[in-house]
């Protein structure tokens, strides 16, 4: 834990390490957010359905997916992870370099993102998180609204940052530029 100048404390992954309890906790610049409460239902149907065809589809293939609770330790530069001050738990992260994945998650950024948006973590997921994605260069970025029933996707342009969002209802069957021949159905898991 460090004192930073203004006199409030960073925390990093070291830290982290050392918590104990039932919360789950993201660290985003040293500063700690709990993700407690439990999701609900319809959130964890979503990270479930999502995950499943994912997973389906990527058999075989090279890349990976996961599903919270999994830790993405986001260095700043090349500090050991005890250093690193980011570490986020997206609800599914897509991998495309193995050598990122590690026993305790991935260090470096993920491919392709989706946070399943819940009341208490609304502003973090849409700003923030979309933020700190684009400035670690995620190439594809998904929140899923349940209560709209919205699905927003930020891509990488070949420029740089993400390009202007797409938002459209989260129904049916959603191309992943990211995976060619990947088609995402978002209709299963409102049919429960």
């Amino acid at each position: 834990m460090l004192e930073d100048p203004a006199g409030t404390y960073r925390f990093n992954y070291g830290d982290y390490l050392q918590w104990t309890g039932d919360d789950r906790w993201e660290l985003i610049g040293g500063e700690p957010f709990c993700m407690s409460p439990a999701p609900s239902r319809i959130h964890q149907a979503l990270v479930l359905e999502l995950g499943s065809q994912i997973l389906a589809f990527l058999r075989g293939k090279q890349s990976q997916v996961y599903a919270a609770p999994f830790d993405v330790r986001l260095p700043r530069a090349n500090e050991p992870d005890s250093e690193v001050d980011t570490v986020v738990q997206p609800d599914v992260a897509a991998i495309c370099d193995p050598a990122k994945l590690d026993d305790a998650g991935c260090r470096g950024v993920p491919d392709w993102l989706i946070e399943v948006i819940s009341p208490s973590t609304n502003v973090r997921d849409r700003v923030q998180k979309r933020d700190l994605y684009e400035l670690h260069g995620v190439r594809e970025y998904w929140t899923i609204d349940p209560a709209e029933r919205l699905l927003t996707i930020h891509r990488r342009q070949s420029g740089g940052g993400f390009g202007p969002p797409e938002t459209r209802p989260a129904r049916g069957l959603q191309d992943v530029s990211l995976f060619p021949g990947l088609r995402i159905d978002l209709d299963p898991p409102f049919e429960l």
